[in-house]
């Protein structure tokens, strides 16, 4: 047996490393730990077709994507396996930190084997990050265990790819027609050829079968029939790849385990407009109630003119001077204190002064910098924050000062409606925000989904979102989102620019939460309230 050479390690970063990783089976919330790491520190990611985008949302800036799938995009040639092999070979010998993101686990159907074997041969470091697998993964969202003590003891995994025609097949299929429980991967357009195989070495006709379409993610489609009647249902279903087929007694556990089909928002694919650092908590709760969540940052965050900065710092540099802080947005806490620092200043600056946050998640970061917030509103807008600190000073406050930090741009009611009280407001511009690049990969993919009618619902945080997202849609936006069959905003200002758009607004949560968001998209799309 022939041995490559060992190869020599150095620190992770000093020496190209090639990391396999597995994607998982389509939920991006099941990468690994490690695998999400490892994306997190890549230079490059060559990933399969199967690869769902969100994972790639993990990838720092700079990261160059190399699409090695099997189908045509952007006019560009799909990569063979050689061709693979050489750019892994090339990139990791460059001194390169590479992930190959393969759908499912690397060693699982994945071709990872042959990878490994071209990187060992060439001296080039390389790891395995496995992933979750299809084979047990995809049958679990269906509601389907592979294994079941009074149903199946044994598993099988198989592939179905070359049944077809193929007389000298290396599957032994009448150990296959044993086992309790049988998994075929890419088996779809074979299915037919697969059953008779497998009922040919004896597994009954009658044995309970599936087949389960873009397993683990908002398209997942389950068809289930007989073994013997499996082909005839697949094509009356017009199911097609990818999909995963299981065969055994335990498929008849469906009727009663199906968790994931069952959720009130299954099958919804909503855009957070939201930059990923504050979507998370959004993201989490759209998915419990089973939404897929498109991430589409529609904004960034950027300087605003060096006047401004200027005469920003200066006010904060006499911040002790003021009775009341506010704060309208977490972006504006991070600003505040990088101000604070750079003049010489940090939190104790804030000794005697009252602070307001425009919501939880902004008390939040103001709290994780050692203050806690005086003051949150019920209603999470700066109106509503200027309102509360009115009913907090009995309503008249003549005499006071209050520093209001946000967005260059944004609203003046809540500053309007503090000097008709009697306070001297002095608003700073910390940062602004602005519309994303166009060409960023995960815009491009929200766009593109809107455009096509992919995406079912869109949900904004803020009336700055709206303004981007209309100019990046550009001609007929108003009417692209109309088409959604959801438009949920926040809160009341991000409503009243949508509505100014033209732009039907179908939810308005109650709280400015993301798990309240979710839960009031919820009521609307199963029909328990009416339109707000």
């Amino acid at each position: 047996m022939a041995h490559s050479a060992r190869v020599s390690w150095e620190p992770f970063g000093h020496r190209g490393l090639v990391s396999l990783v597995g994607a998982g089976p389509g939920d991006p919330m099941l990468i690994t730990r490690l695998g999400a790491e490892r994306l997190a520190r890549a230079d490059t990611v060559i990933y399969d077709g199967l690869v769902h985008p969100g994972v790639l949302d993990l990838t720092g800036p700079g990261c160059e994507h190399i699409y090695a799938g099997k189908k045509r995009t952007s006019g560009a040639p799909p990569l063979g396996q050689a061709d693979i092999n050489r750019r892994l070979v090339e990139l990791g010998g460059a001194g390169k930190r590479v992930v190959r993101l393969k759908g499912g686990d690397p060693f699982v159907f994945g071709r990872g084997g042959e990878e490994c074997r071209a990187l060992a041969a060439a001296g080039v470091p390389f790891e395995v990050v496995p992933g979750v697998t299809a084979a047990t993964a995809v049958p679990a969202y269906a509601g389907i265990p592979v294994t079941d003590r009074d149903a199946a003891s044994t598993v099988a995994f198989a592939t179905g790819h070359e049944a077809a025609g193929k007389p000298d097949s290396d599957i032994d299929w009448q150990a296959l027609a044993r086992a309790g429980t049988v998994v075929l991967f890419m088996a779809l357009k074979t299915a037919r050829e697969c059953a008779e195989r497998l009922i040919r070495a004896g597994r009954d006709p009658a044995t309970p079968a599936a087949a389960i379409y873009w397993g683990t993610t908002s398209r997942q489609r389950t068809v289930v029939a007989t073994l013997g009647d499996l082909g005839d249902a697949v094509a009356r279903a017009g199911l097609l790849p990818p999909a995963l087929v299981v065969v055994g007694d335990v498929v008849a556990r469906r009727d009663e385990l199906a968790w994931f089909e069952t959720r009130p928002l299954f099958g919804l694919r909503v855009a957070i407009t939201r930059p990923p650092e504050h979507a998370e908590e959004t993201r989490r709760a759209l998915a419990e109630l089973g939404a897929e969540s498109v991430l589409v940052p529609v904004t960034k965050i950027a300087l605003p003119p060096e006047d401004e900065a200027r005469r920003a710092e200066n006010l904060l540099a006499g911040v002790g001077d003021y009775d009341w802080l506010m704060f309208a947005s977490q972006s504006g806490v991070s600003r505040c204190f990088g101000a604070l620092s750079r003049a010489g200043l940090d939190a104790r600056a804030l000794a005697g002064v009252r602070v307001a946050c425009v919501g939880d998640k902004t008390a939040e970061a103001l709290a994780d910098r050692g203050v806690r917030a005086d003051l949150v509103p019920d209603r999470a807008d700066a109106t509503g924050m200027a309102e509360a600190i009115i009913a907090h000073g009995g309503g008249d406050l003549r005499g006071m000062r209050a520093l209001l930090v946000r967005a260059a741009g944004g609203r003046d009611e809540a500053r309007r409606r503090l000097e008709e009280a009697g306070v001297a407001v002095d608003a700073v511009a910390l940062y602004r925000s602005e519309p994303a690049d166009a060409d960023d990969p995960r815009v491009r993919r929200g766009l593109d989904g809107l455009r096509a009618g992919d995406i079912d619902a869109v949900a904004l945080f803020a009336p700055s979102q709206v303004r981007a997202l209309l100019a990046l849609l550009g001609q007929g936006a108003a009417e692209c989102l109309s088409r959604c069959r959801a438009v949920a905003a926040i809160g009341a200002t991000t409503r009243a620019a949508l509505e100014d758009a033209g732009v039907p607004v179908s939810v308005v949560p109650e709280q400015a939460s993301g798990p309240a968001l979710a839960a009031a998209l919820a009521a609307h799309v199963t029909g328990k309230v009416e339109k707000a």
